[in-house]
């Protein structure tokens, strides 16, 4: 037997996932030697403060310095767990360049700068994976990258996001308010202190923008997609949903049209038999349709420790495979389409709207006439009750573009017979 083939690998940040990629390394140490004829040994971790005590993590290999690093030639792995665009964008950038391949779950970094980064990582002729960076320990990145690269993708849609998912499982499930769903989720640990980038469909919108890079080969930034939060949502809305035979989850989706991509996050009424009404609690799924394979729908877990660093070592053992082969940069970005984005005002959405009226002959005529005008057809419509003069009308529309149901909101919301608009949620399907 010849010496023993180490690769080297430093990681960026320890924190909850850096400590979980760590543990890994040292719990599957046999294992990873078995499955790529390597040893792999973590030389050095980058934090903000070496003198912190972090569990499980021998306090020599704590470092402040990323030069420590970049000019460590024994070094051969980056791995990116620290989050947030600077410093990591720029330290990335210069490892690539360096010719060390890099494994990241930075998905705020490649939603707005991946086709930069993937620059980097074909200058330096080496390896950019980034499996953990959408959906934890979902294998989507890969199969969008490889498995479906002769399918023909035209849908991408899911869901991304385990927090909003938990809160909308409990308002549906146990009769919750959003704000007490909410204090729950936060109890529980599934929602930040501050839960903004999961409430108003930020998380997801990121993890949709990389998905629609890859899956339609085209670079889409997180700035181009359109988002909307689920803070607006009541039990009410989800009580008639099902009246109705839906169930409401935060959808991201990105579907491939004649006039472009298109890009949202949103609220939206599944129909209760799709395969994503049953993805409960903090689960997240991703379903896809080509022309290929139809359809296909990858569930799991969207977060969390163990099942983010179990994304990252998939992609640190795919990539040590690669060094030993020398085979590191054969999978590019694969952006090399130019697709405009559409706006979320030229999609075409099937509409729920809930709204208080003045309960008197012709409101709902004159209600109907306005939504005609503008080119919403009423699909549903369904009088719920009638108090103090005030009736509750619950209309579902047909497909319609965007624009025109917007232009209809707004003259509707001129009438003196409309009190209130309670509720506004695209529906899925035609």
């Amino acid at each position: 037997m010849g010496q023993e083939r180490i690769i080297h690998a430093a990681l960026l940040g320890a924190g909850t996932v850096g400590s979980g990629v760590y543990k890994l390394v040292k719990d599957l140490e046999e294992e990873i030697i078995s499955k790529t004829g390597a040893r792999l040994v973590v030389d050095k971790i980058l934090v903000r403060d070496t003198t912190k005590a972090r569990e499980g993590i021998p306090s020599e290999l704590l470092i402040d310095r990323w030069d420590e690093i970049l000019n460590d030639p024994q070094i051969e792995i980056v791995i990116e767990v620290m989050g947030g665009i600077r410093p990591a964008l720029t330290w990335l950038e210069e490892a690539l360049r360096a010719g060390k391949q890099v494994v990241t779950a930075n998905k705020d970094l490649l939603a707005e700068y991946g086709e930069q980064l993937f620059d980097a990582a074909e200058a330096g002729k080496c390896d950019l994976h980034f499996e953990a960076a959408v959906a934890g320990a979902i294998p989507i990145i890969r199969p969008l990258r490889q498995s479906l690269a002769a399918s023909e993708l035209t849908e991408v849609m899911g869901i991304v996001n385990g927090t909003t998912n938990y809160i909308l499982t409990r308002m549906t499930e146990d009769g919750m308010g959003y704000e007490e769903a909410l204090a729950l989720a936060t109890k529980l640990g599934y929602a930040e202190s501050d839960p903004t980038a999961d409430v108003e469909g930020y998380d997801a919108g990121r993890k949709v923008a990389i998905m629609a890079s890859i899956a339609f080969n085209s670079n889409v930034t997180f700035s181009q997609v359109y988002t909307e939060g689920i803070t607006h949502i009541t039990a009410e809305d989800i009580r008639y949903a099902k009246e109705f035979g839906y169930v409401i989850k935060l959808i991201g989706m990105t579907r491939l049209t004649e006039g472009g991509v298109e890009v949202k996050v949103h609220p939206m009424l599944l129909p209760e038999q799709h395969p994503l009404s049953t993805v409960r609690d903090s689960f997240n799924a991703v379903f896809i349709h080509g022309e290929a394979c139809d359809d296909a729908m990858f569930m799991g877990r969207g977060a969390g420790q163990l099942p983010t660093a179990s994304a990252v070592m998939g992609d640190v053992i795919d990539v040590m495979r690669n060094i030993l082969h020398h085979s590191c940069g054969k999978i590019g970005y694969g952006c090399y389409r130019n697709l405009p984005v559409k706006s979320a005002e030229d999609t075409v959405s099937r509409f729920f709207l809930r709204i208080q009226v003045t309960d008197k002959p012709g409101a709902l005529a004159n209600i109907a006439g306005i939504l005609g005008n503008n080119d919403v057809s009423i699909a549903q419509v369904v009088q719920k009750r009638s108090h103090d003069g005030v009736a509750e009308l619950v209309i579902i529309t047909d497909p319609v573009r965007e624009k025109h149901f917007n232009d209809a909101l707004s003259i509707l919301k001129g009438m003196s017979v409309l009190k209130e608009v309670s509720g506004v949620i695209r529906v899925y399907g035609n």
